[in-house]
């Protein structure tokens, strides 16, 4: 594969793939940026017989003498992030080259606990977070309270700083939740020990960004989570705290928006979702849970089961307009093997009224039927398929459909988790 700066986005509600596909693209990139989102996203990827789940770290970390950046707009646990590390490292991948924005905000202990106590008091109305702290940590980003990894490079201003805000917490644990607090002393013990350990990572990454870009360096910014989770764009307030979309690249890795380079969107065969939210085209039958056990469709970081449904191209549409893919990358196509029929939404129907763009208000969504086109499909065993003329015509077929309803050309076919289960349909995204 070529190119020179790529980027990609995940166009669904995240698990798409992006770990795989990152994973593969990663063998031709110099640098590999992760521009948001913390560990509440998970990757998996299969290297040989080995199986990796990264949360915070690029997929492109697992090739050696990669230059791997974790930027300005993620929010990083660093008890995680170090555990996350020495896990490679007792698995024989050590990641030399690897920096941390000085930039990138702290997952602080009381905003793991705000998550769960926050999320508890929805009562009925969870949005059905990670509880990994990442709201309440980009809340004080935007609140100008946070503590962010440059801090730590200053431990006696670093106290200071923790100390006004433990004040602050505290108030709202006990007068509010009627909880205990967090102590100055406990964050000391048991907190900064782990976060002085990426102390050597630490450095201005737009800084060293700006000088591999203009060396010549190829660069992959790969984003967390996927357009229908974003911030802005998302299905609100069902939604992470950060932007996925493309535009977050510019924001969260520091460079000038003509830097983010081609945009490809990454899609599974068909949708899915985890957590609480509207989901149109949601399958509650036998078909559903085939796929999703097909698919081993449960969360990377918790666990949970994901919400299985047909292709929703409505949804897709709108992700192709905010994103400006330049093409996509099909995954886990090899899991709709053995469907007689495949539907793919088309357009969305709200009591007499047609819709094909993605509506913004949840009162809406929640009364959209899917309006579906069907599809022939196919018996055979795809999994080791290398080129599209060996796929079934009813694949092929499937894939032409999507890039005429999207208007937007396929670029890539996973049919299995490893790395060689991907037909490579376009070389060159320069």
């Amino acid at each position: 594969m070529e190119y020179s700066m790529l980027t990609v986005v995940g166009s669904q509600w995240g698990d798409e793939g992006k770990g795989k596909i990152t994973d593969f693209l990663a063998e031709q990139a110099d640098v590999i940026v992760r521009y948001q989102g913390g560990p509440n996203a998970g990757h998996t990827v299969v290297v040989g017989e080995e199986i990796f789940k990264l949360h915070h770290l690029p997929s492109g970390i697992l090739y050696p003498g990669k230059t791997c950046l974790l930027g300005n707009g993620m929010v990083l646990d660093p008890v995680i992030l170090q555990s996350e590390l020495e896990n490679l490292k007792e698995r024989g991948v050590f990641p030399d080259k690897l920096f941390i924005s000085d930039r990138a905000h702290l997952i602080m202990p009381y905003h793991k606990k705000l998550d769960e106590l926050e999320e508890k008091a929805r009562s009925g109305r969870q949005i059905g977070t990670t509880g990994r702290g990442i709201g309440p940590a980009y809340v004080d980003k935007i609140s100008r309270q946070g503590l962010r990894s440059g801090d730590l490079q200053n431990e006696k201003e670093l106290i200071k700083k923790l100390d006004f805000i433990l004040r602050q917490k505290n108030e709202i644990f006990t007068r509010f939740y009627g909880e205990r607090g967090f102590s100055l002393e406990d964050l000391e013990k048991e907190y900064l020990p782990a976060a002085r350990k990426l102390l050597p990572y630490i450095t201005d990454t737009s800084v060293l960004l700006a000088e591999e870009i203009e060396g010549g360096s190829r660069i992959l910014f790969e984003g967390a989570q996927g357009t229908m989770l974003d911030i802005d764009f998302g299905t609100y307030p069902y939604v992470t705290s950060s932007n996925p979309v493309s535009g977050g690249v510019c924001i969260g890795a520091g460079v000038a928006p003509y830097r983010a380079g081609t945009i490809l969107g990454i899609t599974k065969a068909y949708t899915t979702r985890v957590g609480e939210g509207p989901f149109p085209t949601e399958l509650k039958d036998q078909i559903g849970d085939m796929l999703r056990e097909k698919g081993r469709e449960y969360g990377t970081t918790t666990g949970r089961p994901r919400r299985i449904g047909w292709l929703d191209g409505v949804a897709l549409r709108y992700a192709c307009r905010i994103n400006g893919f330049h093409y996509l990358a099909i995954t886990l196509f090899d899991v709709l093997s053995g469907l007689k029929t495949i539907k793919i939404a088309t357009a969305y129907r709200y009591g007499d009224r047609l819709l094909e763009h993605f509506p913004a208000s949840l009162h809406i969504l929640e009364k959209c039927d899917p309006v579906y086109m069907e599809l022939e499909g196919w018996e055979e065993d795809i999994s080791e398929v290398k080129e599209l003329h060996a796929l079934p015509i009813q694949a092929r077929n499937y894939i032409r459909t999507i890039e005429e309803l999207l208007k937007v050309k396929v670029a890539l076919v996973s049919v299995g988790p490893r790395r060689d289960q991907t037909i490579v349909l376009t070389n060159n995204f320069k």
